[in-house]
């Protein structure tokens, strides 16, 4: 039976939209104005950006007081990621646990992961990965192979992971693994642990991209000990977890946003004496932009209510990656006397950073999949 989507219509509330000016001072005090911004969220870490971030208090906004959040709302959180991204700020270092780690571990894991983790999360000293994809199985998950074998206070973790980002650079990576051997029901057997990513037996590779930079890498396990407080929550509530994760993953702005900064430059080329072709050209991406952002607060207001929209989340990254990707060809494509450097360098990078939008999160194939099932059209 078919069954329809739901975005109503929401307002980020007055709380939320006060923020913005705060976030915005921040970033115009922090951030070196002659530096390039960066033209995909995914391409610029800095580890001394994150730390004043989570100094000035951005870092886990919504978590409780009691492990040092600041006990804001998502939405106030939305706002400040939306200025974050538009900035271009290099936020590779704490992004994966701001947005999805310490969420995790709110959710689903030990009282002694919290304490533990949390405060280091929000201070800016811990960093984390995400280890879902594998060599082999693509955006299926549940096909995984990592898998661990129970030993006296632990497990032995063997396998790989890729598309790792920042898995150089970090400390920990949430790590899915098999823990039983696969059955009828593909998604169960399935477990997540914090893996140490400087741990004995942990390789890391780097994966040279386009841009040539190693921003992603695949990681190695060989017989590596997690001890069994390193499980997330319950030993066999993996697949849970993940789609849970994947509920905040796929419906921020960080999913139409990634080409912002293109859209900013073109603006500042044209302004002055722009032709018909150029302003209509702005104004096509400045309407799909407006679209997708009203589909995304939507989403954030239901996330926000303790709703978890994986069907809209899932339309959202597919509508706003096809997006992204569409933002520098057109631009591109575009006319324009004598472009500057600076609108030059960033279309290039982006341009080169453009076909992992596609793919990062579940490829559009998995996505449109994900949809079909959530309309109950299979």
């Amino acid at each position: 039976m078919f069954q329809g989507l739901t975005f109503e219509p929401f307002s980020l509330p007055e709380e939320a939209e006060a923020i913005r000016g705060e976030i915005r001072q921040f970033l115009a005090d922090t951030l070196d104005p002659n530096e390039l911004p960066n033209s995909d969220f995914n391409a610029g870490d800095n580890a001394a950006f994150s730390k004043k971030l989570g100094e000035a208090g951005f870092l886990g906004m919504t978590w409780p007081e009691e492990y040092g959040g600041g006990g804001k709302s998502f939405l106030e959180r939305y706002v400040v990621t939306e200025e974050i991204l538009a900035a271009g700020a290099p936020v590779g270092c704490h992004w994966i646990a701001d947005r999805q780690s310490g969420p995790l571990m709110l959710k689903f894991g030990t009282e002694e992961q919290r304490q533990h983790f949390l405060p280091k999360i929000i201070s800016g000293d811990y960093f984390f990965s995400i280890g879902m994809s594998e060599p082999d199985t693509g955006s299926d998950l549940a096909s995984i192979r990592t898998s661990a074998t129970k030993v006296d206070g632990g497990w032995l973790l063997n396998g790989s992971k890729i598309w790792t980002s920042y898995a150089h650079t970090n400390h920990f990576m949430v790590t899915l693994v098999r823990t039983e051997p696969p059955s009828e029901n593909r998604h169960a057997g399935m477990s997540q642990f914090v893996v140490d990513l400087h741990a004995e037996g942990v390789k890391v590779t780097g994966i040279r991209n386009l841009s040539n930079e190693e921003d992603f890498n695949q990681v190695f396990f060989d017989d590596v000990f997690i001890p069994d407080n390193m499980v997330v929550g319950e030993p066999g509530n993996g697949w849970e977890q993940v789609i849970s994760e994947l509920g905040y993953e796929r419906s921020g702005p960080e999913r139409f946003l990634s080409a912002f900064r293109v859209i900013v430059e073109y603006a500042r080329e044209i302004e002055g004496n722009p032709t018909d072709e150029q302003l209509a050209l702005l104004g096509r991406l400045a309407a799909h932009l407006v679209t997708l952002r009203r589909m995304s607060i939507s989403v954030a207001g239901m996330l926000e209510g303790g709703k978890l929209p994986i069907t809209e989340a899932a339309l959202i990254k597919d509508l706003g990656n096809t997006y992204e990707r569409m933002v520098p060809e057109l631009v591109r494509l575009a006319s324009i006397e004598k472009p500057s450097r600076r609108f030059i360098d960033t279309l290039n990078e982006c341009v080169l950073h453009a076909p992992s939008f596609t793919l990062r999160g579940g490829t559009r194939e998995i996505l449109k999949g994900v949809i079909a099932r959530g309309l109950g059209l299979r």
